[in-house]
């Protein structure tokens, strides 16, 4: 039986409340069939597409079932990538707001002992990157003895990137009594074999990929010569006019000098591949989701880290090697069951790549003549009116549910004997406010950080000022970040 709304699964009132605000509203397929049989503690395989919702479909159920009591990560998620480990952190964080779960991400490429220190608090999830916490494991930084649930997303680019040796690693360091979940989009032999070798009576799930590429995504070609694109992708962003583009290229070099071609003509945009600094890559991340710029030209990097409501269009200025990319890249429009458009651009040498990609994809994509020049110029000035203003983001799930949350910061923590019941005590006395209007509680050597949430956050601000936490006065601002 399909479930129409995820108020008929039986979740805490906390999880329903952030599922609200979040609007996710009806479950997709694989949400359906994956949340009741998490909820037993069931083994799954399942293969579905990106997009499908199934960060969701492991994540309200695990989120449901974490003792927020238990100080020792109860939920372990590998992501091949270290832009999907913060994505997938950021969605528990979310659907874990108000049951105040605490997600982290450990990833390379970042300073070990900011993670150490994160992992040293209470942790609910740790989100992370095989070669990383293999790393935390060897260390002892990560303890695995209270791990419920592993689950291992997108396996099959795992496999891709070579970490499959470091996943069945970490798969022995995790008690045997756990849940195992393994979500990919293709079900290569080696993925298979390892699910046969570490589950117990999995439930295998298959998603029907093609929903996810047709249903409320409108597909094209165009085919050029490549010394036309360049031309060809400012007449397309003309007459579509698209509020946010994603712009894809097969190497770091094709999206520098796309970059610079569009830059120096006046477009919001800017570049992301792997040979920028991670904190860079996030920054461009944050500044897409946030509507800081209104076009985004990439490699494959980013077809598998970004998750925005409201991308209209998706350009493949070069046409992706692997079958796989075009699902995924394109699969970045078209989501939370908004309408998306996907043009590709296809020289004359690249017809066994798209045929290849339409056999895979179940369909044959249709071929459109390119825009004319009438068509151009009579979409000239509503462009350059929307170039100039500020991309609205309607849809950026993570702000809206932090809209309400003030995070304060307290100066004094362990070194202090400050606990987070101390906090807790202390701040649900001020009349108006109750212990759930209370966040997430981290408390470090010297200073912590509390969550207020509904809209309370300066009501707590301005009642702290004079309080006592322990007897102790601490100095109380609104954090930075």
């Amino acid at each position: 039986m399909s479930k129409k709304s995820f108020a008929d699964y039986h979740i805490s009132e906390e999880i329903k409340r952030a599922l609200s605000v979040l609007k996710y509203e009806t479950p997709t397929e694989v949400q359906s069939k994956v949340i009741p049989l998490v909820m037993e503690n069931q083994d799954l395989v399942v293969k579905a597409q990106t997009g499908s919702g199934k960060t969701a479909s492991f994540g309200i159920p695990v989120s449901d079932m974490i003792d927020w009591e238990e100080k020792k990560p109860q939920v372990l998620i590998l992501t091949p990538t270290r832009e999907l480990a913060v994505q997938v952190r950021d969605d528990i964080t979310n659907i874990g707001r108000f049951k105040r779960i605490k997600a982290v991400a450990v990833y390379g490429k970042e300073p070990f002992t900011k993670q150490k220190d994160e992992l040293k608090q209470k942790t609910h999830v740790v989100v992370g990157t095989p070669g990383r916490v293999m790393d935390h494991i060897e260390r002892e930084t990560l303890v695995l003895d209270q791990i419920k649930y592993l689950i291992i997303d997108e396996a099959d680019e795992m496999l891709n990137r070579g970490f499959i040796d470091e996943v069945e690693a970490i798969i022995k360091e995790v008690p045997s009594t756990r849940v195992t979940m393994v979500f990919s989009a293709t079900m290569p032999k080696d993925i298979e074999s390892l699910c046969h070798k570490y589950m117990k009576d999995p439930i295998h799930i298959e998603i029907e990929s093609t929903g996810v590429t047709a249903d409320t995504i409108e597909h094209f070609l165009i085919e050029v010569r490549e010394e036309e694109k360049v031309s060809l992708l400012k007449d397309i962003t003309v007459v579509e006019n698209p509020d946010s583009c994603l712009i894809f290229c097969r190497t770091k070099e094709h999206v520098d000098s796309v970059y610079s071609e569009l830059d120096k003509v006046g477009y919001s945009c800017e570049r992301l591949h792997g040979g920028l600094e991670q904190d860079d890559r996030f920054a461009v991340m944050e500044g897409f989701k946030s509507g800081n710029f209104r076009y985004l030209v990439a490699t494959d990097v980013a077809a598998r880290g970004i998750d925005i409501d409201n991308v209209n269009l998706v350009i493949n200025y070069d046409v992706p090697m692997e079958k796989e990319s075009y699902v995924h890249r394109t699969g970045r429009t078209g989501r939370a069951g908004n309408k998306g458009k996907a043009i590709t651009f296809s020289t004359p040498f690249e017809e066994k790549f798209i045929k290849a990609i339409e056999k895979y994809i179940g369909f044959e994509i249709p071929t459109i003549e390119a825009p004319s020049h009438l068509e151009v110029v009579s979409g000239k000035a509503a462009f350059e009116e929307k170039l100039s203003g500020r991309r609205v983001v309607r849809n950026n799930k993570t702000a809206r549910i932090n809209q309400d949350i003030m995070k304060l910061h307290f100066s004094g923590g362990k070194k202090k004997k400050i606990r987070a019941v101390d906090f807790v005590g202390t701040i649900a006395k001020i009349p108006g406010v109750t212990a759930d209007d209370i966040g997430i509680i981290t408390i470090q050597d010297h200073m912590s950080y509390v969550d207020i949430l509904n809209g309370k956050g300066s009501l707590v601000l301005q009642a702290m000022e004079n309080a006592t936490i322990k007897g102790k006065k601490l100095k109380v601002s609104k954090a930075i970040k």
